[in-house]
C-alpha cells in the first residue's frame, strides 16, 4: 500500500467518524498537525507511535488504546509497522 487510506464512516452536524488503513506511514520531516478541531483515535488493529508538540515522551499505541487530541495541539505520526496494516478509527468533532 503507498497512501493512507482514509475512508468517512459517518458524517454528522460538528462530527465526524473516519477510518484510517496505514501500513509504514509517518509524518513527513518537520510537519505536524494542527487541527482546529478535537480528535479522538483509537488503534483497533496494529500499532503507532505519536508524538505530541512539547512532550519529550512518544506515545505507544496498540490495539485498543486510545487519545483524545484537543483542537490546536499539534502532533505527528512517528511511525507505524511496515510490515502489517495499522486500523485506526478516529472521532473528529468540530467546535
Amino acid at each position: 500500500m503507498s497512501k493512507e487510506l482514509f475512508d468517512i464512516i459517518a458524517k454528522t452536524g460538528n462530527a465526524t467518524i473516519e477510518r484510517i488503513i496505514s501500513r509504514g506511514h509517518k509524518s513527513p520531516p518537520g510537519f505536524w498537525y494542527d487541527q482546529d478541531f478535537d480528535e479522538w483515535v483509537v488503534v483497533l488493529r496494529g500499532a503507532a507511535k505519536l508524538r505530541l508538540a512539547g512532550q519529550k515522551k512518544i506515545i505507544l499505541m496498540k490495539a485498543g488504546d486510545y487519545l483524545l487530541i484537543p483542537a490546536r495541539k499539534r502532533h505527528r505520526v512517528e511511525w507505524t509497522p511496515p510490515d502489517k496494516q495499522t486500523i485506526w478509527l478516529a472521532v473528529k468533532i468540530g467546535r
